[in-house]
C-alpha cells in the first residue's frame, strides 16, 4: 500500500527496539496458535458435542439467515432472533444476543448467511483482517506494521467472538491514514463506518475544525446512500424496527447491566462495576465526553503533528461512548500505531515501551480480572499521545513558511 503523503522531513527511521519487537512476537505466536488449538479441543466454534458454543457471531448470521428468508426487520426482534440462534447453534442459552446494528449492516449479514455457519465465522474473521492488516501496515510504515497488528492483544478476543473489530480498526484507521492526500477515499472510508454510529461522533467535529470539508461531504454521501440503499433492499419496516428495539437495548445494557459491567470499557461501566448509581456514571461519562471532544477540536486546529492528531482522534472515539466492548478496543491499535510510527523515526522516549507494555498486559489479564483494564489501556495510551504532543510543543520551531497543509503530513 503505497504511502499517500509527503514524507518530507521526516528523520531516518531507527531499528525497532529488540523488546518491542520480542513482545509482539511472542504476542502474535500465542494469538497465531490459539485458534488451531481451540478448534481442536472444541472451545472455538463448535463444543465437544458438535453443538455450537454461543458467540456474538450467531446474532449476524442469524440476522442474514431472517433477510435471506425474506424477514429482514424480525432481525431485530429478540424473540425471533434467539429461535434462528437455537437452531443453527443447536442447543440454548442464558441471555440474548441481539442484532441492534443499523439496516445497511444486513448486506453483510446476508451474505455470511450463504454459507455454513463454521465456514461464515471463519471467513469473516478472516476477510476482516486483511483490511485490518494492510491500514496497520501501511500506517507505521514498514512491514513491522503487520505484526505490531497480529500481535494487538484484543486481536484473539475479536476473532474468538466472531466481532467485528476488525472491520472498525480498517475503517477508521483507513480514514485517519488516507485523509492527509486521499480525502475522498477517507470520506469513503468513514462514511462506511456509519455501521457503528457510536465510533463516528467526533469526526464531523475534527473535520469541521480542520476545514476537511472534501471528507465531511463524502462521508454524508456516502452514508446517506448506504442508507437509501438498504431501504431499497430491506424496506421501511427494516428501519422502524431498528429505532423501536434500540430504546430497549439501551435499557437492557446501560440501565439494568443484563451484560456484567466488567465487560464494558467505558468510564460509565467503570463507575457501574464499583457499584456507582446510574445517574453518577452518565456524569462521569459526559464529562468525559465533553473534555475529549474541546480537546481534539483545538488539536486538530493547532499545528500539532497530525500522527499525533490521528492517534488522539482513535482514541479519543473509544472515551466518549459508554458502550464500548473489549472487541472494540481493536480501534485502540490504530493509536497505537501511529504512535510505533513516532518512535519508530524520532526515538521511543524511556517510558513510552513500558507503559505500551502495560497496556498490552491490562489487554491481555482481562479475562482474569473480569474488570473494565481496557479503560485503563486506553487511558495510558491516552497519556503516551499527551506526553508526545508537549514534546512536539517543546521541540517546535515557528515559521512563517509554514502553512496550512504542513499539520497534514503524516509524521
Amino acid at each position: 500500500m503505497a504511502m499517500p503523503v509527503s514524507t518530507a522531513g521526516i528523520p531516518e527511521q531507527n531499528a525497532i527496539p529488540a523488546p518491542l519487537m520480542n513482545a509482539c512476537f511472542v504476542l502474535f505466536v500465542i494469538n497465531a496458535a490459539f485458534f488451531p488449538a481451540a478448534f481442536s479441543a472444541h472451545w472455538w466454534i463448535f463444543d465437544e458435542k458438535g453443538l455450537g458454543i454461543p458467540t456474538d457471531f450467531v446474532n449476524v448470521w442469524s440476522a442474514g439467515r431472517l433477510v435471506l428468508d425474506g424477514h429482514p426487520a424480525l432481525a431485530y426482534d429478540w424473540d425471533t432472533q434467539k429461535q434462528v440462534q437455537i437452531a443453527v447453534l443447536g442447543q440454548s442459552y442464558p441471555g440474548n444476543f441481539a442484532w441492534h446494528y443499523p439496516p445497511p449492516f444486513l448486506f453483510v449479514a446476508a451474505l455470511l448467511a450463504h454459507f455454513p455457519y463454521a465456514v461464515a465465522f471463519i471467513g469473516w474473521a478472516a476477510a476482516s483482517l486483511v483490511p485490518y492488516l494492510a491500514v496497520m501496515r501501511a500506517i507505521v510504515g514498514r512491514p513491522f506494521g503487520l505484526l505490531l497488528a497480529a500481535a494487538f492483544p484484543v486481536v484473539l478476543t475479536n476473532a474468538l467472538v466472531g466481532q467485528n473489530g476488525f472491520l472498525t480498526a480498517s475503517l477508521i484507521g483507513g480514514t485517519l491514514y488516507l485523509l492527509p492526500a486521499r480525502p475522498v477515499l477517507a470520506g469513503i472510508c468513514l462514511g462506511l463506518l456509519s455501521y457503528k454510529p457510536q465510533y463516528g461522533l467526533l469526526f464531523p467535529l475534527v473535520l469541521i475544525a480542520a476545514s476537511q470539508w472534501t471528507v465531511f461531504v463524502t462521508a454524508g454521501l456516502v452514508a446517506v446512500g448506504m442508507a437509501f440503499t438498504s431501504w431499497l433492499a430491506f424496506g421501511t419496516e427494516s428501519w422502524q424496527a431498528f429505532f423501536h428495539w434500540m430504546p430497549m437495548f439501551s435499557q437492557a445494557f446501560l440501565t439494568e447491566g443484563r451484560a456484567p459491567w466488567g465487560k464494558m470499557q467505558s468510564i460509565f461501566a467503570l463507575v457501574r462495576y464499583f457499584g456507582g448509581p446510574e445517574p453518577l456514571a452518565w456524569v462521569f461519562q459526559w464529562i468525559m465526553s465533553g473534555a475529549v471532544a474541546v480537546l481534539l477540536a483545538l488539536m486538530w486546529r493547532s499545528r500539532i503533528s497530525y500522527s499525533l492528531k490521528a492517534a488522539a482522534l482513535a482514541t479519543g472515539t473509544l472515551l466518549i461512548t459508554p458502550y464500548l466492548f473489549l472487541y472494540d478496543l481493536m480501534v485502540l491499535a490504530i493509536a497505537v500505531a501511529f504512535l510505533v510510527r513516532i518512535g519508530l523515526s524520532e526515538g521511543f522516549q524511556r517510558y513510552e515501551l513500558p507503559a505500551l507494555g502495560l497496556a498490552a498486559a491490562l489487554l491481555v489479564f482481562y479475562p482474569l480480572l473480569g474488570a473494565p483494564t481496557g479503560f485503563g489501556a486506553t487511558l495510558i495510551v491516552s497519556g503516551l499521545i499527551a506526553g508526545r504532543c508537549g514534546l512536539w510543543r517543546r521541540r517546535a520551531v515557528p515559521s512563517p513558511k509554514i502553512g496550512l497543509a504542513a499539520p497534514y503530513e503524516l509524521r
